[in-house]
């Protein structure tokens, strides 16, 4: 039986902290536990199942923190073989908790705006059709999937392959991308904080504004708009364009890890992504 003694992220606190204590936060998903140390102070401690993952998330944090710095927590260290981090506590609560249609949450918009801004800025490269190709082969990897078990009918696979017709034909610029951006992975409080840094690479720089916009802007446009004011710029009519395709993606993807997790929201979001497309 394992014991809290065994468990590799409180032996990683132990190690760098010293004395901790287990601070029990039922906020955070199982494979994340909070501690303090002697001085009080708060930290999070990560244990990822994926090497990749894991690894995805310690590079982030090694060389595109820097971009997002004081709205990020701070890496004090990890250990390669737990899959482990162990990270400063954020102040805050998670912006998904903020009342709807609030002037906190149109704020919450625009500080994650601002914040994303800065990321790409820092990392953008100009358009090229290498990503278009790359997104393309990818969304019809998850077309063939959700064809194989059902999910889609012949009429929606071909909505989806015009889409991933467009993404081949299409230029694009290119960024570090978080690739998880939503209110889920927000903290307000007196400084706006951003977490969860597992799936960030490089990728088409709009795919971070994707999973806004159907999951929340397209019901909000006033959120969308606060939120492109603290970007620093609206969508270009390329972008624009390409905002579509990627919802085409995010259907695609969420209809067919739906099916396979059993996870009725998230197929429930697939279908009515899906109907949006045209």
């Amino acid at each position: 039986m394992t014991t809290v003694a065994d468990d590799p992220r409180i032996r990683l606190a132990r190690d760098l902290l010293g004395t901790i204590e287990i601070v029990p936060d039922t906020r955070l998903p199982r494979r994340v536990v909070r501690v303090s140390d002697a001085g009080g102070r708060h930290f999070i401690v990560k244990q990822h199942t994926s090497h990749e993952r894991y690894m995805r998330e310690l590079h982030a944090y090694r060389n595109w923190g820097i971009h997002m710095d004081g709205h990020i927590p701070e890496l004090i260290g990890c250990r390669d073989d737990a899959h482990a981090l162990l990270l400063t506590a954020l102040a805050g609560d998670p912006a998904e908790t903020v009342a709807l249609n609030s002037p906190e949450e149109e704020s919450a918009q625009y500080e994650a705006g601002r914040v994303l801004g800065l990321l790409h800025r820092a990392t953008s490269v100009p358009r090229s059709v290498t990503l278009g190709t790359m997104l393309a082969g990818r969304l019809r990897t998850w077309i063939a999937q959700a064809l194989h078990t059902d999910l889609i009918s012949p009429a929606e696979r071909n909505l989806l392959g015009r889409h991933a017709v467009i993404l081949s034909n299409s230029r694009m610029d290119s960024a570090v991308c978080h690739l998880d951006y939503q209110p889920r992975n927000w903290l307000v409080g007196t400084v706006f904080g951003v977490c969860d840094f597992e799936h960030m690479r490089r990728d088409a720089l709009v795919r971070d504004f994707a999973r806004l916009e159907f999951r929340c802007w397209q019901t909000a446009p006033h959120l969308r708009m606060a939120f492109l004011e603290g970007y620093g710029r609206p969508l270009d009519a390329t972008e624009l364009r390409l905002l579509e395709s990627f919802g085409a993606i995010e259907a695609a993807t969420a209809l067919v890890k739906g099916h396979k997790e059993g996870d009725p929201t998230l197929s429930a979001h697939g279908r009515t992504t899906l109907s949006r497309l045209s």
